[in-house]
């Protein structure tokens, strides 16, 4: 993994999760509680000892750039020329912002070209999984292809929003449908199956930034990886496709797309539940993030109708359940849920207050919202639209426009610390 560079996307706009990729990159959105989902894919880097890695970031970065910056740039070692670094937008091959997956990475093509490296791979900062590219690249080498990319199979069903990937029984791959309705083709390892491309692909360099370059050219292009690229490579240089191992180590295969609400919020109630899928507590491939210097998670009261518990939840340092309950929920940092409230089937972002007897449920709370006593969000969502942002699924999500809260500190919480 010493000759390769990691080249990781993480600069697209992310319309389908807004509200909450309105002030925010979509990989900088939080997950399960403690995490950014870009931590999942740069966990996947350090676990599969490729420490030569850029970050391509693009709309509303600050956040993001900020994380990486204090969570990832210790991980590494300097000395050794290890890097986790961030390339924001140039211009200094193009007056414009990057029109591609393809078009990013030729916009740093000179700072790739500079590392000299052997292999180039790249990953996006979206996905949810576990992937060991070391082995990727064991096969790369070993089969002498000039590009691999790593395949998942899915049901024939379940293709359209895929790059179907045609794939020989030798593993070369011989064709693509980019995301159609129903497809033909499938898989030669698993005849009810059909091979979709998952976005991480291994090039020599050698064979990629020429390519780049001609397809910068190209006035017709879309300068993207899976409608470009590969397409064009196909036939020209051996192309090999690579079975999705996962390091999840469960029996079903665990890859999602947290690109939309309804994705993203099923996978942050996965890791929730009592024997999630997504397994974050194996030690053999840790999961690492920026680290926050808050207390521990804190529960308080105890009577008849006023316990603080949460049940089949996550809860992050420094939040205080007040005689609350919490449940089927992911509450992130420095939370605080005061008297009476009832939050089910949530999540809950950093530095949230939640007023007395307030019911929630079916919710996503972004950062910094205060929710006054009393308040009731995600049983109705004709009441719901009037104040707050509901998906066409029912998925209620309040953001700080939204709340109508002013005092960022209930009576509750000053009658508490008062001590």
């Amino acid at each position: 993994m010493r000759d390769t560079l990691g080249v990781l996307l993480a600069g697209g706009a992310g319309e389908r999760l807004f509200p909450l990729t309105r002030d925010r990159a979509k990989p900088a959105v939080p997950f399960a509680g403690q995490y950014r989902i870009i931590d999942i894919t740069l966990s996947n880097c350090i676990n599969s000892d490729l420490r030569h890695v850029y970050i391509l970031t693009q709309y509303k970065a600050l956040s993001l750039n900020r994380h990486i910056r204090e969570g990832w740039g210790p991980v590494v070692a300097n000395e050794l020329g290890e890097f986790i670094e961030i390339l924001p937008p140039m211009q200094r091959v193009s007056k414009s912002w990057y029109q591609g997956t393809a078009d990013a990475v030729y916009q740093n093509i000179y700072s790739i070209g500079s590392e000299e490296p052997k292999h180039i791979l790249i990953l996006s900062g979206d996905h949810i999984y576990k992937m060991n590219y070391g082995l990727m690249l064991q096969q790369h080498c070993a089969s002498g292809a000039d590009v691999t990319l790593a395949t998942l199979p899915v049901r024939p069903d379940e293709v359209s929003p895929f790059g179907v990937v045609e794939v020989a029984k030798t593993g070369e791959v011989t064709g693509f449908e980019e995301k159609p309705k129903e497809t033909k083709i499938r898989s030669p390892f698993n005849p009810d199956m059909v091979d979709v491309s998952m976005g991480i692909y291994l090039f020599n360099t050698d064979i990629l930034l020429p390519e780049l370059i001609k397809d910068a050219e190209d006035p017709d292009s879309k300068h993207d990886f899976g409608h470009d690229i590969l397409p064009k490579l196909l036939g020209r240089f051996k192309m090999q496709a690579y079975n999705f191992v996962d390091e999840n180590k469960q029996r079903a295969l665990y890859w999602r797309d947290v690109g939309t609400l309804e994705a993203y919020y099923e996978a942050n109630m996965d890791v929730a539940g009592v024997t999630p899928v997504f397994n974050l507590y194996d030690k053999s491939w840790p999961m690492r993030t920026r680290s926050y210097q808050y207390p521990p998670a804190k529960f308080v009261f105890g009577e008849i109708g006023r316990t603080g518990m949460a049940i089949n939840s996550i809860v992050a340092s420094g939040s205080i359940v007040s005689g609350s309950v919490i449940r089927n929920s992911v509450l992130s940092h420095d939370v605080r849920v005061n008297s009476y409230a009832d939050v089910d089937a949530s999540i809950i972002f950093s530095h949230v207050n939640i007023g007395r007897h307030c019911r929630i449920r079916h919710a996503i709370i972004d950062r910094d919202v205060h929710i006054p006593d009393g308040t009731v969000i995600g049983y109705d969502q004709n009441e719901d639209r009037k104040n707050y942002f509901v998906s066409p699924s029912g998925l209620t999500v309040v953001t700080r426009d939204y709340s109508k809260y002013e005092n960022p500190v209930s009576a509750e919480f000053l009658q508490d610390h008062s001590s």
